[in-house]
């Protein structure tokens, strides 16, 4: 593949509070950004993006926000970043080709396990990078984001290959330059684990022990070591799995997030929405992994069982 541009033209596919506020901030900087947009499209053409940033907060005028409805008016760009619910997923294989060059890289933000693998089925394994976000972010209203803290993306690449190595830096010093904390991790997939430390029992029972902010769970001894029990099983996965992560981790988290406000994950915020919660990628996928390398995972396995019946009774009260 070519070298990366520096100045790329960039898609970004999912413009909830992720795509939004990182897409807002790289077009702040002078970057060539094109947002498909469905619900908040009239809104923001017209209004434009505002954004209220812990770090400062800007508007994004209406006429320096290329929002589009499809991806076919966006046309081939040289990076694009999905920040897609994963439960659209089925949309990419529709929604990614009318953006794609030779040498397009495909960035994808999502949560959870599996979704660079069926990129890189549909679209090829040199294309794909991975990316975490460890930021707390929520859509406010059409067009309004609130960043309330954090914001470090740890990006890599999904396939090895040497000739790909230059690719992530480079994507790395666009985002540091347009005030988006960005580092290369070399094991994708060790990050990924990583962030399900948190991301299972968080954002788990933020649903399942009531709606509760982060800071609501750790009010209560009890939710706080079921928070603990359930990273040691993660941690113990990814162990297992050839990802290693120190049992220290755990209380290492729970400390930060003691330091954070209260804070409604993104997958409470989707249930109270009732929007379809990320049950495969954040919770089943993991859980299947485990199953498979023989790890004892008790608490995840209920965890996941709540959710689902969760999804379940929604699904069949609609």
């Amino acid at each position: 593949m070519n070298p990366f541009p520096t100045s790329p033209r960039i898609a970004i596919v999912g413009s909830g509070a992720i795509g939004c506020y990182y897409g807002a901030r790289l077009a702040q900087h002078g970057h060539d950004v094109h947002f498909l947009m469905r619900s908040d499209h009239d809104h923001v053409s017209r209004h434009g993006l505002d954004i209220r940033s812990h770090i400062g907060d800007f508007h994004l005028p209406a006429d320096q926000v290329h929002s589009h409805t499809t991806t076919a008016d966006i046309g081939p760009s040289d990076l694009v970043i999905i920040a897609l619910k994963t439960t659209s997923n089925h949309l990419l294989p529709d929604l990614i080709p009318p953006l794609l060059h030779e040498n397009t890289a495909i960035l994808t933000l999502q949560n959870g396990l599996g979704n660079e693998a069926l990129l890189a089925t549909h679209f090829g394994a040199q294309r794909i990078l991975g990316g975490l976000c460890f930021v707390c972010i929520n859509r406010l209203s059409p067009g309004v984001i609130d960043h309330s803290a954090q914001g470090l993306i740890t990006l890599g690449e999904y396939d090895s290959s040497d000739d790909l190595q230059s690719r992530p830096q480079t994507i790395a010093e666009a985002f540091n330059a347009a005030q988006i904390p960005c580092k290369v991790e070399p094991s994708l997939a060790l990050a990924r684990w990583r962030k399900l430390v948190w991301n299972i029992p968080f954002n788990g029972l933020s649903i399942a022990a009531g709606s509760l902010t982060t800071e609501q769970i750790l009010a209560s001894p009890t939710l706080t070591q079921l928070v603990h029990d359930l990273m040691l099983e993660v941690i113990a996965t990814a162990n297992a799995l050839g990802h290693p992560l120190p049992e220290s981790l755990a209380d290492e988290m729970i400390a930060n997030t003691r330091n954070m406000s209260a804070y409604k994950t993104s997958s409470l915020i989707d249930h109270l929405e009732g929007r379809e919660v990320e049950i495969n990628a954040i919770w089943q996928e993991p859980l299947r992994q485990a199953q498979a390398a023989g790890v004892p995972v008790p608490k995840l396995e209920m965890l996941t069982q709540l959710l689902a019946g969760y999804a379940n009774l929604k699904t069949t009260s609609k």
